[in-house]
C-alpha cells in the first residue's frame, strides 16, 4: 500500500511515527515561507506542513505549484500541532503531518468549480461533473449513510432466512400502468425486450418455484416524468414470502424498519406502527400517505351543515356532497394576509373558496358565519371541531373526492406554516385495504389502484364482474413522514381468479395470453398462497438522511428530462448499430415527399388511437366516421413529414400574393384585419361574436 491510513483516520497515536499519506489537495495556505495544505479523501482532512526546514527543496517548489484537487503522496513525521492551531472541527484536528518528500500522482486541469463550494454552484453543471460534485464531503457521507442502510438491510433479511436471488433485466413487456424502456433485439429482429419496473412476475414464479423466502435489492426502470422523490431507474427493496396472510407481511415489515431505524439512526420504535384502511386515511387527512408527525385531523360535519341556513353548505350536501372542518389549535389571530393565502391555496386545489372562523380567546366567534348559522348550531359545529377557545377553524364544501384533496392539501400547508413537519422526526403508517380497482376517465375503463396482480378480499369476489368498485384488495402501504415508501399485497395465485381480473381491466383473452400466458401456466403446477412487498431504497435514505431530493442520493442521477449532463445520454448511435437491430430512423428517404399528387402515406404507418381521441375530445363515432377520421388523420401526419423533410436551409424566404391575411407577412403587410375579415369564417354568428354551440355530443 501507498498510504499508512486515510487521511481522516489518522490520530495522536500515529505522533512521532513515519508516515505515508495519500489524497486531494482541498486547500492551500501559503503562511510567507510556510505552506499549509488540507489532504482529503473519504475519511476526512489531514493538515499537511511543508517547512525548508525539515522538506527538501524540490519537494516545497512542487507544493509551491500544485493546483487544487491535484492527488498528492506525502511522506513525514506525525507531529501535535501547536496549541493555538488546533481545529476542534475536524478529527485529526490536534495533529500535523510534517511532509519531507511528496509525489504529485496526478496534476488538476483548472477547475469548472471548486468542491468545497458546490454548493454555491447551479446543479446543472455540478452534474455535469459530477466526478467533482460527489467529492463534496456531504455528498460523500450521504452515500456512505446509503451503504449502512443497505447493509442493515441485508443483514435481517439474511438473519430472517431470505434468500437473495437476481431476476432478469431483460425480460417482456407487460404495459400496465408506467411506461415501458425497451430494448431492441438483434437476434429477433422486430422484437423488443424490455427492462422491468419491477420483479413482480418473477417474484411470484419463485414462489412457484418453492424458494419461499426471496429478497433482492433490485434495480427498477419506468419512462415517466420526473420529479424530486422519481427517477427513472430506482432501487427498491423487493421481497416475497410464501404460505403467509397480509399480516405476517405487515408484521415483519414493522420488524425490518425498527431494525433498520435503531442500526442506522440509533431511534426504539416500540409500539406498533399505527393503522389505518385507506377510507379512514382519506377521511381523516385527505390522503393515503398521512403525515403523523403532527395531527390536525380532518373532522367531517356533513349532517351539521346541512341542517344550517349557510346556502352554500346546504347546497353542497343536498347535492350529495360534503363539509369538513380542519381545527388550527391556538391560532384564531391568523392575519387578514395568511388567511387570504391559505384561501387562494385551497381554491388552488380546486376549491370554490373556503369559509372559516376564528374563536377568540375571549369567547367571541368572529366569522361570516355568523350571519347565517344559529348560535346553537354553531357551538355544535365547533365542538365537533373539536375546537376550544383561541383555535382557527377552516371549512371545505365539495364533493367527496374534491373535499378530500383540498383538506388534505390545506393540512400539510398549515403543518409547513406552523413548523410541525420536523425533518428530525420520524412517523411511520401502515395504511391497508385499498379499492381494487378505480375508473379512469380518460382510458374510460377500470384500472388497478395498486397492480392487477392483487388479491381481492374473499367476502368481495362477487363484485368483480357486477360492481369493480366496491371490490377491496389485499393490499398495504408502508408510509413515511407522509412519503410513501411502497406498497405489498397478498397475491393472487390461482389462473381463474387472475384471468378474472384481467377480464375486468378490459383485456381480451389473446391479450392475457400475449402479455401473461407464462405466468397463468405456471399457477396450474402448484402454487402456494404468497405475499409480499417492496419500497424504494432511495426514497428511504432520501427521508433518514435529511436530503431534498432523490438526486442527493444516487452516485449519478439522471435530471429531469431522464437524460445524464456527465455522459450526454441518451444519445444517438452509429447507424451500423441500427442496421444491425434492424432499426431505421424516418428521415427524408423514408417519406413519399412527391406532393404533387397530393399528400400520400407515410411508408412506416403511425398508429392512431381513435379510442383515446374520442376520450379526450368527448366525441362519439360511429364505424364509418372513424375509418374516415383515421384516413384524413394519417394524411394529415404523412404531410407533416413530407413537409418536415423537405431542405429549406439555402432557400429564401418568399411572401404569398394571396389576397389571404396572415399567412406569410411582409414588413409592409401590417393593416390589421378588418371586422369581416375576423369573422369569414366563423360558423354562425350574433351581436359581433362567434356563436359557440353550449354541448358538444
Amino acid at each position: 500500500m501507498k498510504r499508512t491510513n486515510y487521511c481522516g483516520l489518522f490520530s495522536e497515536r500515529n505522533v512521532g511515527h513515519e508516515t505515508t499519506a495519500c489524497g486531494w489537495v482541498e486547500t492551500k495556505r501559503d503562511m510567507g515561507g510556510v505552506i499549509f495544505i488540507d489532504l482529503a479523501d473519504r475519511e476526512g482532512i489531514l493538515q499537511i506542513v511543508f517547512n525548508p526546514q525539515y522538506t527538501a527543496s524540490e519537494t516545497f517548489e512542487l507544493a509551491e505549484g500544485i493546483r487544487l484537487q491535484s492527488v498528492l503522496l506525502v511522506r513525514g513525521t506525525m507531529h501535535l500541532r501547536e496549541e493555538d492551531t488546533v481545529n476542534p472541527k475536524i478529527a485529526t484536528g490536534t495533529i500535523e503531518l510534517r511532509v519531507t518528500e511528496a509525489e504529485l500522482l496526478s496534476p488538476c486541469a483548472p477547475l469548472p468549480f471548486d468542491p468545497s463550494d458546490a454548493d454555491q454552484v447551479r446543479e446543472d453543471l455540478r452534474l455535469a461533473y459530477r466526478f467533482l460534485d460527489l467529492r463534496r464531503p456531504a455528498l460523500r457521507d450521504t452515500l456512505r449513510f446509503r451503504h449502512r442502510v443497505t447493509a442493515s438491510i441485508r443483514r435481517f433479511m439474511d438473519g430472517e432466512g431470505f434468500v437473495d436471488v437476481e431476476t432478469p433485466l431483460l425480460t417482456k413487456s407487460t404495459p400496465e400502468g408506467a411506461r415501458d424502456y425497451l430494448v431492441p433485439s438483434r437476434v429477433h429482429p422486430g422484437a423488443f425486450y424490455a427492462l422491468p419496473q419491477s420483479p413482480q412476475l418473477f417474484k411470484q414464479l419463485l414462489m412457484v418455484a418453492g424458494f419461499d423466502r426471496y429478497y433482492q435489492i433490485a434495480r427498477c426502470f419506468r419512462d415517466e416524468d420526473l420529479r424530486a422523490d422519481r427517477q427513472p431507474e430506482f432501487t427498491q427493496l423487493d421481497l416475497e414470502m410464501s404460505f403467509v396472510e397480509k399480516e405476517d407481511v405487515i408484521l415483519l415489515l414493522e420488524s425490518l424498519f425498527r431494525s433498520v431505524m435503531k442500526e442506522v439512526k440509533g431511534l426504539d420504535f416500540d409500539q406498533p406502527f399505527p393503522r389505518l384502511s385507506w377510507e379512514e386515511s382519506m377521511d381523516r387527512y385527505g390522503t393515503d400517505k398521512p403525515d403523523l408527525r403532527f395531527d390536525l385531523p380532518i373532522v367531517d360535519l356533513t349532517d351539521l351543515a346541512g341542517q344550517t341556513d349557510f346556502s352554500v353548505f346546504r347546497q353542497v350536501v343536498e347535492g350529495g356532497g360534503f363539509v369538513r372542518a380542519l381545527t388550527v389549535p391556538g391560532q384564531a389571530d391568523f392575519s387578514r394576509t395568511t388567511i387570504e393565502e391559505l384561501t387562494e391555496y385551497a381554491v388552488s386545489e380546486g376549491a370554490a373558496g373556503m369559509a372559516w372562523i376564528a374563536w377568540r380567546p375571549s369567547g367571541e366567534v368572529y366569522s361570516i358565519l355568523n350571519k347565517f348559522i344559529e348560535e346553537d348550531k354553531m357551538r355544535e359545529i365547533l365542538r365537533r371541531a373539536q375546537a376550544s377557545p383561541g383555535d382557527f377553524v377552516l371549512f371545505s364544501a365539495d364533493s367527496l373526492e374534491v373535499s378530500r384533496r383540498v383538506m388534505g392539501a390545506l393540512r400539510l400547508r398549515l403543518a409547513d406554516l406552523l413548523g410541525l413537519r420536523d425533518p428530525d422526526r420520524f412517523a411511520f403508517a401502515v395504511v391497508t385495504d385499498f379499492p381494487m380497482f378505480e375508473f379512469s376517465q380518460e382510458a374510460r375503463r377500470y384500472v388497478a389502484q395498486h397492480h392487477p396482480f392483487t388479491m381481492p378480499y374473499p367476502q368481495d369476489m362477487e363484485y368483480l364482474s357486477s360492481d369493480p368498485a366496491r371490490v377491496r384488495s389485499q393490499a398495504y402501504d408502508i408510509v413515511l413522514n407522509g412519503t410513501e415508501l411502497g406498497s405489498g399485497s397478498i397475491r393472487i395465485h390461482q389462473k381463474e381468479v387472475q384471468t378474472q381480473v384481467f377480464k375486468v381491466l378490459g383485456l381480451s383473452d389473446h391479450e392475457i395470453e400475449e402479455r401473461f400466458g407464462f405466468m397463468l401456466s405456471a399457477f396450474q403446477y402448484g402454487a402456494p398462497p404468497h405475499g409480499g412487498f417492496a419500497f424504494g431504497l432511495d426514497r428511504l435514505v432520501m427521508i433518514l438522511s435529511g436530503t431534498p431530493s432523490l438526486r442527493d442520493v444516487i452516485a449519478f442521477p439522471k435530471i429531469k428530462d431522464a437524460s445524464d449532463p456527465m455522459t450526454k445520454a441518451p444519445s444517438s448511435v452509429d447507424p451500423e448499430q441500427l442496421e444491425e437491430l434492424g432499426i431505421r430512423l424516418t428521415e427524408s428517404d423514408d417519406l413519399d415527399a412527391d406532393l404533387s399528387a397530393g399528400p400520400r402515406v407515410h411508408r412506416h404507418a403511425v398508429e392512431i388511437d381513435l379510442k383515446k381521441l374520442e376520450a379526450q375530445s368527448r366525441l362519439r363515432l360511429t364505424p364509418g366516421e372513424e375509418e374516415e377520421t383515421r384516413r384524413q388523420l394519417s394524411e394529415l401526419v404523412a404531410l407533416a413529414g413530407a413537409l418536415d423533410s423537405i431542405d429549406t436551409n439555402d432557400v429564401s424566404p418568399v411572401y404569398t400574393a394571396s389576397d389571404s391575411r396572415n399567412i406569410h407577412l411582409t414588413e409592409a403587410d401590417d393593416r390589421p384585419p378588418s371586422r369581416e375579415e375576423i369573422f369569414q369564417n366563423a360558423p354562425a354568428e350574433r351581436d359581433g361574436f362567434f356563436l359557440v354551440p353550449p354541448i358538444v355530443e
